[in-house]
């Protein structure tokens, strides 16, 4: 059977618009009224919810705005975001070479499509991808922000942090490399239960501490290994948005939490020799 070699996309007309007027027309929408909570220096990694636009779009464009002007620096986004449809043990990497939005095609990095294979624990299979939602609803934000850039999409399965911090220094590359990791936070608690256990997750990410379990975050396995990452590379977190389905479009009976945070180099460890 032959493998078809672009990704249609799976969640357009339901997470987001399927006409690319509308979709264009919600995003700058989304992009012009996000105002993050830092200000902060273009970053090299970031966390970004995955949800519907009417519920996770405004908390996400926090996150997009603050890469406005990597637009012509970022050329690879390496996406890592949780299997939610098929089970995978380790990473899966599709077999398709793009993947396609009602705003166009994103082609894969081929030089590093080829590299992450050679990992043992990386398989290539489109059936994890086929109808995964949480790397799909980046990619018209991406479109808009950065125009041109090729794509490593990679979902996390069964793994742990350390292999995961492996995989991304891997591809970690220079600037023109971007990491993201997409992520919802707490799901179907109270309004204000789901406040405080998201703050307690976001301190525990903003102090880099490791050990995030899938209750704090659906994406809790890629997180920990970008926190062991940003250890390793001296970045910053910043909060740019903490809000939840409660404060967007949905009821406050049961509501999933949100958060975009920017992982920027320090001032200090740039400065410092690299030798």
């Amino acid at each position: 059977m032959a493998i078809a070699s672009v990704r249609p996309p799976a969640v357009a007309g339901q997470f987001y618009p399927g006409d690319p007027l509308v979709l264009s027309a919600q995003l700058s929408e989304l992009l012009t009224t996000a105002v993050p909570l830092e200000n902060v220096p273009p970053p090299k990694a970031v966390i970004v919810p995955h949800a519907g636009y009417i519920y996770s779009g405004p908390i996400a464009a926090t996150a997009y705005a603050v890469l406005a002007p990597l637009r012509d620096v970022v050329r690879k986004v390496v996406m890592l975001g949780p299997t939610h449809r098929v089970a995978v043990d380790g990473f899966s990497l599709p077999a398709t070479q793009a993947f396609a939005t009602p705003l166009g095609e994103v082609p894969l990095a081929r030089a590093d499509w080829l590299a992450l294979q050679a990992r043992a624990d990386v398989s290539v299979d489109d059936r994890p991808h086929a109808f995964e939602h949480c790397l799909e609803v980046q990619l018209p934000f991406l479109q808009t922000v950065l125009g041109r850039f090729e794509l490593v999409p990679v979902l996390v399965g069964r793994a742990n942090a350390e292999a995961v911090a492996d995989l991304i220094e891997s591809v970690w590359g220079g600037p023109e490399t971007l990491i993201l990791i997409s992520s919802d936070l707490s799901h179907y608690l109270s309004y204000e239960q789901a406040r405080h256990c998201d703050r307690a997750t976001i301190e525990q990410v903003i102090r880099l501490q490791v050990g995030l379990n899938h209750e704090q975050a659906c994406g809790a396995t890629p997180i920990n290994g970008l926190l062991r990452v940003a250890q390793r590379h001296g970045l910053e977190p910043h909060l740019l948005d903490l809000r939840n389905s409660g404060d967007t479009a949905g009821d406050r009976g049961r509501v999933v939490g949100y958060a975009s945070v920017a992982f920027c180099e320090s001032p200090a460890h740039a400065a410092a020799p690299r030798h």
